[in-house]
């Protein structure tokens, strides 16, 4: 610091309207800030963020020749970044700003005005005890390399990746499944509209197949990732299919000769349609390539099948059929991730009183879809109780329809409204009314949300087609006697009735949770979680498609319960966001950093193992002909978190304007003892 250096500090209390001024006294604050050693003024404003008031600072700047600033307000969160430019157009150095949490850290947790308000005094007064130390930073820029990885290829992820795709740059579109498509594929038509799923989705899917500028792995797994924005480097597990990829014509040949055909149940059909060994997803798959199940091919698994050899390889024509095939190891360098994992249905079996697991007519959302889909395993029709060799069964003439299954459930840890089940339920039974005129569809609900746009009108007029709504939580669903009636035990909360029910047919309105494998993602990115467990974004409201990993953003329900429309929303704000930084070719880095001070560094390797961002590591350094190991940050990964910090043993590491000795006056101030 210059040793002719003055302080003059200006400090500006916001009201944030009536958040702080209710509760604290504005007015008495300021007058106490004014008396401060180094503050040249003191102001307040009723919103300091706003246009008048960040012009405000920017004045007194320019006149009284200030060179700190403390603004007294909101979350740091929100806000710093604003501040931070409001003092760089005036010509100081951004990091010369202070800020002083009066809302959340203050007026939000207390009551007491006098009390409030002399708390709001000590934190002015301890910023501004920091503020005299604050150092100049200067933020760095690093190259973006001009392309995106996007980490699942759902409908999110296939939006995110044309509207990339469509503005010049390079895709890599990762799917674990065979087939892209998710969930959506799955689903027979489309709330409020009823449009065909397969209708809007295939042209889609077949877009992002063919696209020049996006290169498509499915049956691929993301390994590793390393780097930091702009600059990652990702290595992509491409299973082995044991199908020539190049070769292979879909003709389904191989499938039809499979020994196993038509006796594995089928994940795309929700193991009520059944599929061979060697198997295409559903016949709309992207791409429409074959892939051997290695768990369930008898080649692979006893390495025999049939006398003659394996059938398929006899029947493929152009010989794609290869047992020798092994994984493969891609590695890419983008710029920008955006991951786009979805969501798992819940998992019935954690409601065991609801029979789901031992009845074949009590059955999840998504297995209702795959049976009434013209896709799925009946052709469209809703026949119950067939056969292995799909004959037989029974049509339902009384069907039930449960929300709420496993979301707004303290019970079983869901808490949340997962937003889709109201809807896709009333769907549903206009589906059935559809089918089955004369069937009786009875609905038992929680509360009917329909919050989106058509979504009030259309379960109006489901209601409309004779579809009985009860308000009831049912506590029991069990078989009655020895054949297909199932007996639904609720209460009708607005008459206080309690009713047995009969059904042929319980369609269960499941919710969505986070994926179970969402560690995987975690602890590769560095991902947050919130306490519902899906993703938690950087802010709810200003940065909700960006997390708190530089370069990597969020689309779909990965990051909460969403229905198509946001969904597809949300990934176009996240292709956007990934698309400002390629499109501008270099990003800033934070300034607010870790920085080693060489001559103290002992070379354990502490900070090492506690980084959380893998920045820090340890080189070696030659002192007077010793080679010794000293701590090295790379500040385009460093977040300044302070892990290494407080682990340090030396005190040889410290964040850049959180250094101790910054510190340490702040916690004088407010009379704690360090």
């Amino acid at each position: 610091m210059a040793e002719n250096y003055r302080p003059k500090i200006g400090v500006y209390v916001c009201h944030c309207g009536i958040n702080i001024g209710s509760v604290v006294d504005v007015p008495a604050v300021v007058e106490y800030a004014s008396k401060l050693p180094g503050v040249a003024v003191s102001r307040e404003y009723t919103y300091m963020c706003s246009d008048p008031g960040q012009n405000l600072i920017k004045e007194d700047i320019e006149k009284e020749e200030l060179n700190r600033v403390i603004v007294a307000s909101c979350s740091p969160r929100m806000h710093e970044p604003t501040f931070r430019k409001t003092l760089k157009e005036a010509g100081i150095n951004p990091y010369f700003l202070e800020m002083a949490n009066i809302r959340e850290q203050c007026s939000w947790v207390h009551e007491d005005r006098d009390e409030a308000t002399e708390k709001a005094k000590k934190l002015i007064e301890a910023s501004v005890a920091k503020a005299l130390l604050l150092e100049a930073l200067e933020e760095k820029e690093v190259d973006v390399i001009p392309s995106c990885l996007i980490i699942g290829a759902g409908i999110a992820g296939i939006q995110a990746a044309l509207d990339i795709a469509e503005a010049g740059f390079k895709v890599y579109l990762v799917e674990k499944t065979p087939s892209v498509g998710g969930h959506m594929a799955q689903l027979d038509k489309t709330f409020p509209t009823l449009d065909c799923s397969a209708c809007i989705l295939t042209p889609k899917m077949v877009d992002v197949a063919n696209h020049p500028n996006i290169e498509l792995m499915t049956y691929s797994q993301l390994e590793e990732i390393s780097g930091y924005v702009g600059n990652f480097k990702a290595k992509i597990r491409k299973k082995a299919r044991y199908v020539n990829f190049d070769t292979c014509t879909g003709c389904g040949v191989c499938a039809e000769n499979c020994r196993l055909a038509g006796r594995i149940p089928s994940e795309f059909d929700e193991f009520i349609g059944m599929r061979g060994a060697i198997y295409l997803p559903f016949p709309q798959a992207v791409p429409a390539k074959y892939t051997i199940d290695p768990q369930r091919c008898l080649q692979l698994t006893k390495g025999k099948c049939g006398k003659e050899g394996p059938a398929c390889v006899e029947a493929c024509g152009p010989g794609c059929i290869d047992f020798e095939q092994e994984d493969e190891i891609v590695e890419i360098e983008c710029g920008t991730v955006i991951v786009a994992t979805g969501y798992d249905v819940f998992d019935c079996r954690r409601k065991p009183e609801y029979g789901w697991e031992e009845n074949a007519n009590v059955m999840t959302g998504l297995e209702f879809e795959r049976l009434v889909s013209a896709s799925g395993p009946t052709g469209g029709k809703p026949i119950l109780g067939r056969d292995k060799k799909g004959e037989g069964g029974y049509e339902p003439k009384k069907v039930a329809f449960i929300h709420c299954v496993g979301s707004r459930d303290k019970s079983v840890g869901n808490e949340y409204c997962s937003r889709v089940c109201c809807m896709y339920l009333a769907k549903q039974a206009h589906l059935i009314r559809d089918k089955l005129p004369e069937a009786e569809i009875t609905v038992f609900y929680m509360d009917v949300r329909a919050f989106g746009k058509g979504f009030e009108e259309f379960y109006d007029r489901v209601r409309r087609e004779g579809i009985r709504y009860v308000r009831g939580n049912p506590s029991e669903i069990y078989r009655k006697g020895d054949d297909h009636t199932m007996v639904i035990k609720v209460e009708d909360t607005l008459t206080g009735t309690p009713l047995e029910y009969e059904a042929d047919l319980v369609v269960l309105g499941v919710g969505l949770e986070p994926r179970s494998d969402i560690r995987e993602i975690i602890d590769l990115f560095k991902l947050s979680q919130s306490t519902d467990g899906f993703f938690l974004e950087a802010h709810p409201k200003l940065r909700p498609v960006d997390t708190a990993s530089d370069g990597v953003f969020l689309a779909g329900c990965c990051q909460g319960p969403k229905d198509i429309p946001d969904t597809v929303a949300q990934a176009k704000g996240a292709a956007s966001s990934a698309l400002i930084l390629m499109a501008y070719g270099k990003v800033k880095v934070e300034a607010q950093v870790s920085v080693v001070n060489p001559d103290e560094c002992r070379g354990c390797g502490f900070c090492v193992e506690v980084c959380p961002f893998g920045a820090i590591e340890l080189v070696d350094e030659n002192r007077m002909g010793n080679i010794v190991k000293v701590a090295l940050v790379n500040e385009a990964l460093c977040k300044g978190c302070g892990s290494c910090a407080a682990a340090c043993l030396s005190g040889a590491i410290q964040p850049r304007s959180f250094k101790d000795e910054q510190i340490l006056p702040q916690i004088a101030v407010l009379g704690v003892k360090p």
